[in-house]
């Protein structure tokens, strides 16, 4: 008899075509090949740089949104457009999967799909999500803060840059629109998509919370330990909390706002205050 663990094939109804788990894991794989499990890898290589690089890790910058064109404000800002519509295709992919999903019949794992709103990634419930987003926006981005200064303080960090675009009119509009692809990209793949898979193939609550949480620290290595580490802890809490909502639209939320906040904020008081550190 054959087992009911993660080799049990997934099939459509309507044709009996089979799609076993091995499928499901090479889908899972492709996706993350293309998007943050490729950037994980660029994280590592990037960060061994650094640690192979003179002079220490606080004296070194990891560069967020910078100009692709400093001369040639339009061109530029064509660059930015592109760069951040072209990072939203794995997310359109991710889309395209979960909505193929409602025709699939599990065998006896995670229910039926429905696109984005399988996940809670809708406009169902506008004030739920932008409120529990506000609040533990405030909670994370506080926290996050004082780790990376103390991380860089210590010398466990880069210096973050998170913007060096020219001073044009578009600057501000195109950091938050780099904010909200970052949210977007990162909680629909790295949580609802990723635990919803790993949930299809059998994987335990706590083995799903640590492939998540790992992977979002790991393709922030870039920035350092404290990147590394104050992330992975971001992804603990991110985990736990979409398992208690059931919904993906209030991280979303919350780290868009603390991307905004990180952005702008750095654009707006860089080299003013004493405390942000710059290179």
């Amino acid at each position: 008899m054959q087992s009911s663990q993660a080799s049990d094939p997934a099939r459509f109804p309507e044709t009996g075509q089979v799609l076993p788990a091995r499928t499901l894991r090479q889908e899972t794989l492709l996706v993350l090949a293309l998007s943050l499990g490729a950037s994980a890898v660029s994280a590592l290589i990037s960060f061994v740089g650094s640690l192979t690089a003179s002079g220490a890790l606080a004296d070194q910058a990891a560069r967020l949104n910078t100009s692709r064109a400093p001369d040639r404000p339009w061109l530029d800002l064509a660059w930015q457009v592109f760069g951040i519509a072209t990072a939203l295709v794995p997310v359109a992919l991710v889309a395209h999967l979960l909505t193929r999903e409602s025709r699939w019949h599990l065998s006896g794992r995670q229910g039926q799909g429905g696109g984005l709103r399988s996940i809670g990634f809708d406009r169902t419930r506008p004030g739920f999500d932008l409120g529990r987003g506000a609040v533990l926006a405030a909670a994370i981005g506080g926290s996050g803060l004082a780790l990376y200064l103390a991380a860089v303080q210590a010398g466990f960090n880069l210096t973050v840059v998170p913007e060096s675009l020219p001073h044009v009119w578009w600057r501000i509009p195109v950091l938050i629109a780099s904010a909200v692809q970052n949210a977007v990209v990162e909680e629909v793949i790295v949580v609802g998509y990723l635990l919803r898979r790993l949930g299809q193939l059998d994987f335990s609550p706590w083995a799903a919370l640590a492939v998540s949480s790992v992977l979002r620290g790991s393709y922030h290595l870039y920035q350092g330990i404290g990147g590394l580490l104050g992330n992975m802890a971001m992804g603990v809490v991110f985990v736990l909390l979409y398992r208690r909502w059931g919904r993906v639209g209030p991280l979303v939320v919350a780290h868009a706002l603390i991307d905004i906040v990180a952005f702008a904020g750095y654009a707006l008081f860089a080299g003013k205050v004493d405390w942000l550190p710059t290179p």
